[in-house]
């Protein structure tokens, strides 16, 4: 009688062993996949369910930091807030209409406190942070309004411009980010909120730096809620970015739309309450007006050339301002 080999034997037990392993591996998957799936859909349901039956955050009591509060969006926003009970700490470059801001608030019984401060400049706001911090503790929210928008043709814009706007737009927000991030972290707790444009949406013609500084702001600002997701899943850090249309601060200096009862400038207050709305209800990107944002969703879906269609036939924009 023959007698199997060894190697033979050991050969049938490695497949049986690999055989049971990828079973196994099977099972895992099939697991996984169904519990994607499951938590995929309760994330949708919690979606529609919060757009609905929004939870709006008490900021009564809360620091508020708000860049840009000398006029227009940010001084309209440390208003409101200020109504809604918190403390204001206004930062601006336009040390008179900072201090206006605060005269106002005070005037009302609310608790503000006004800082010169040039957000182009990394140092000064490093500077400012330490004696913010040390002044009035930890920071809840903070919102990087500040913003300039020079209006023309690509070829027109110095190199002055084109740098003023990507430090005040863009890098200002990664010196203020990085000044206030490490308390939050440390507390896991705490909400920046950024000012977009919807030229950060859609591409506008002679606001062709603008729009690479506003979408500049879009994507960073998902990268960073992503990271902080990444390294703690229990992460409480919010971040909301806004998208507004076109607001009568004086930025926009000449505004163009063929039906002005539909694409009208927006109040600078009208905006300052939906941005409010938006950091309290805890959302992540919202336009002001509200359908932007979702017609800037479905126009990725349709066709360029369809899209432009409808963009002449609208005929909203901004001439130059030269």
């Amino acid at each position: 009688m023959v007698q199997p080999s060894n190697s033979v034997c050991a050969n049938n037990s490695g497949n049986n062993n690999n055989s049971s392993i990828d079973i196994s591996n099977i099972i895992s998957l099939v697991l996984d996949i169904a519990l994607l799936i499951f938590k995929f859909w309760v994330a949708i349901i919690q979606s529609i369910v919060w757009t609905f039956v929004p939870q709006e955050i008490d900021v009564k009591g809360q620091t508020v930091l708000i860049t840009g509060t000398g006029h227009g969006i940010g001084k309209e926003l440390a208003l409101q807030y200020s109504a809604l009970g918190a403390k204001l700490i206004c930062w601006d470059v336009n040390e008179e209409g900072n201090q206006q801001t605060v005269k106002e608030i005070k005037a009302y019984g609310g608790e503000a406190y006004a800082y010169t401060c040039d957000v182009a400049k990394r140092d000064d706001i490093n500077v400012l942070a330490e004696k913010v911090k040390q002044e009035h503790g930890f920071i809840n929210i903070v919102v990087n309004n500040a913003g300039i928008m020079p209006c023309h043709p690509i070829l027109e814009h110095t190199e002055t411009e084109i740098r003023s706007m990507f430090d005040i737009n863009v890098l200002a927000h990664f010196w203020v980010i990085q000044a206030f991030l490490p308390d939050m972290l440390v507390r896991n707790e705490g909400h920046f909120v950024a000012l977009s444009s919807c030229a950060g949406l859609f591409g506008v013609p002679n606001l062709v730096p603008y729009c690479g500084t506003k979408f500049a702001v879009r994507g960073f600002m998902q990268a960073l809620s992503e990271e902080l997701l990444l390294k703690n899943p229990q992460n409480n850090i919010k971040f909301t970015t806004i998208y507004p249309y076109m607001v009568d601060t004086g930025l926009c200096k000449r505004p163009r739309y063929r039906f002005p009862n539909l694409l009208h400038l927006v109040k600078p207050s009208d905006a300052a309450a939906s941005i409010i709305r938006a950091q309290r209800t805890s959302l992540e990107h919202a336009s002001v007006p509200r359908a932007w944002l979702y017609v800037e969703k479905i126009g990725r879906l349709l066709p360029r050339n369809a899209m432009r269609l409808i963009d002449s036939f609208l005929d909203f924009g901004v001439d130059s301002d030269k």
